[in-house]
């Protein structure tokens, strides 16, 4: 028997006010348990809003989302933050906090009001901060890292929850091929020893094609394609949709991701030109 969902939506439609057309329309989406599932389009294409309003911190003007079988809106803040860890794309911290103090952070939810930390939250927040590679930071203030390293550490701190569910906006922005490796095989990790269901946003579509069992390529607010790496990103659609010349090819292995589709940007003029 087929498991039940852990994400889905059904006709999901929302527009901005005053906006001229809805910034989604008719999305459709259904995510597997323990299961890597990345939203891919160009910029302005519906990617973050898609993520807020599976979030329930947007509502939908039309349409239902949800986690785990309920309505995201029937869910308690609390009981859906425990559930669910979120990495925003770029937070400023205008506070001084150290890396350890803002990890500690994502066990928030596990503790309510009063509950000081345990044995079991500082062993949480040690293991994600390992697992990120910002151990080494941990007594050091917050603005005292680089744009890649505080991206790392929001990693580590969603990490810190044990979340069931890990939604991320981007979040290999700014760091180097080492970092980003490391992110990606990390999630691959959570999703297939810790069965962990894992939604990103990302423009490395390349990454995305290595890692992610489906993809959701969005333009203009619409789903131009979804399903499996080699069923969205072929030529005819990436030049249609991006309106740029690539070339497709498999990757050449050796490792999991051999023959996962690779897309090379070709110099020149655009392709509708």
């Amino acid at each position: 028997m087929r498991a039940p969902p852990i994400l889905e939506t059904s006709e999901l439609r929302f527009q901005y006010p005053g906006a001229i057309r809805p910034a989604l329309d008719g999305i459709d989406i259904r995510v597997e348990p323990g299961s890597l599932y990345a939203v891919i389009g160009p910029n302005g294409s519906g990617k973050s809003t898609l993520l807020r309003l599976l979030l329930g911190a947007l509502y939908p003007n039309h349409g239902a989302v949800r986690y785990l079988g309920q309505p995201v809106h029937e869910w308690t803040r609390r009981e859906l933050a425990k559930q669910v860890g979120v990495v925003p794309q770029g937070e400023d911290t205008v506070f001084p906090i150290s890396v350890s103090e803002l990890v500690g952070m994502g066990r928030y939810p596990h503790l309510g009001m009063l509950r000081r930390p345990g044995l079991q939250d500082r062993q949480a927040v040690e293991e994600a901060m390992r697992r990120c590679d910002v151990i080494e930071f941990a007594a050091r203030p917050i603005s005292r890292l680089s744009g890649g390293e505080r991206q790392r550490v929001l990693i580590a701190r969603a990490l810190a929850q044990r979340p069931a569910t890990l939604l991320l906006d981007e979040p290999t922005v700014s760091l180097d091929i080492r970092h980003e490796m490391e992110i990606f095989e990390l999630l691959a990790e959570l999703t297939g020893v810790d069965g962990v269901t894992v939604i990103l946003v990302t423009h490395h579509l390349n990454l995305a094609a290595r890692y992610a069992e489906r993809l959701l390529l969005l333009d203009r607010g619409v789903a131009v394609a979804e399903g499996a790496p080699n069923e969205v990103l072929t030529r005819a659609t990436i030049e249609r949709v991006y309106e740029w010349p690539v070339v497709v090819s498999a990757h050449p292995g050796p490792g999991r991701d051999a023959g996962a589709p690779q897309l090379t940007p070709l110099a020149g003029e655009p392709a509708n030109e």
